[in-house]
């Protein structure tokens, strides 16, 4: 019995689905239309016998089939993809200084970095891990080439990556954090920092009293300061650690902006290899940060 070659297209479309919770956004990230991820979708499974979707409300989910042909979907992928950057990577060559902040530096981007060395192991990545803004200072130096920010959409060298919603952070298991006899403690970073301004407008905004009591330059730092319960802080949903909790209304606190993640390039020209791990950044960031 000859079994059937799965279309890596259509996987790659079935994990689009999946990552965007929408057929139509789907469409939009494989650049193919709505009708033809349809018909990907109807040819796996008519390939493999079974549905692989299901209708729960106005939601689509896995079948069992679904959820089993969506594990090795991820393992072919990341096989295929290998391949390909081994045998086109053999023949890039370069230096790429990239930036980034600690909150990506801590979670999914040194391994999505780590496949790019591996696909192009004659690229040589010099990576810096600093804040949004001094990153910046230093690409606008000519110290680095790429980096991957948050807050500063404005710019005009800005290439949107997604927009992430900002969130308070408290100590894991804390109840109360509005006191009527005492201002609200704050742990930041030293200013300036977006993620400072945008608490500070949201509470004065809705007439909180508010200290800072804990102020740090590292995020490490401010993270044990916060677990420790020297004050609450604000920061993006993605890589919140586990000893920390998502505060919101129902702890009395307003409500936050949402922040855009853009990367940044350097002026001078491309280089072949900058452009590769610009668009590898690229694609690994959408796939994790997509809300």
């Amino acid at each position: 019995m000859t079994l059937p070659n799965l279309d890596m297209d259509a996987l790659r479309s079935l994990l689009a689905i999946l990552q965007l919770g929408s057929l139509n956004r789907a469409a939009e990230r494989v650049g193919r239309s709505q009708s033809a991820v349809s018909q990907q979708m109807r040819k796996l499974e008519a390939q493999l016998g079974q549905p692989l979707f299901r209708k729960q409300g106005r939601r689509i989910v896995l079948t069992e089939a679904g959820d089993t042909v969506h594990s090795y979907a991820r393992r072919l992928l990341e096989l295929n993809d290998e391949a390909v950057h081994a045998v086109r990577g053999a023949s890039l060559a370069g230096t790429v200084r990239f930036g980034l902040p600690g909150d990506f530096a801590e979670s999914w981007l040194p391994a999505a970095l780590g496949q790019f060395k591996k696909a192009h192991p004659a690229v040589q990545v010099d990576i810096s891990v600093d804040r949004n803004g001094a990153l910046l200072e230093r690409l606008d130096r000519g110290e680095l080439d790429l980096v991957l920010v948050m807050g500063y959409a404005q710019r005009a060298d800005a290439e949107h990556v997604v927009t992430l919603p900002m969130t308070w952070l408290g100590p894991a298991g804390v109840d109360e954090v509005l006191r009527a006899d005492a201002p609200l403690d704050l742990a930041l970073y030293h200013s300036p920092c977006f993620f400072r301004r945008a608490g500070v407008d949201a509470l004065d905004k809705a007439h909180l009293s508010w200290r800072v009591a804990y102020v740090t330059g590292s995020l490490q730092s401010l993270w044990a300061g916060v677990a420790a319960g020297l004050g609450i802080t604000l920061r993006t949903t993605a890589g919140v650690p586990p000893q920390l909790m998502r505060l919101d209304g129902r702890h009395g606190l307003p409500p936050l902006p949402g922040v855009d993640v853009c990367l940044h390039a350097s002026g001078s020209e491309a280089t072949p290899a900058l452009a590769q791990l610009r668009q590898a950044v690229m694609d690994q960031a959408r796939a994790h940060l997509t809300p």
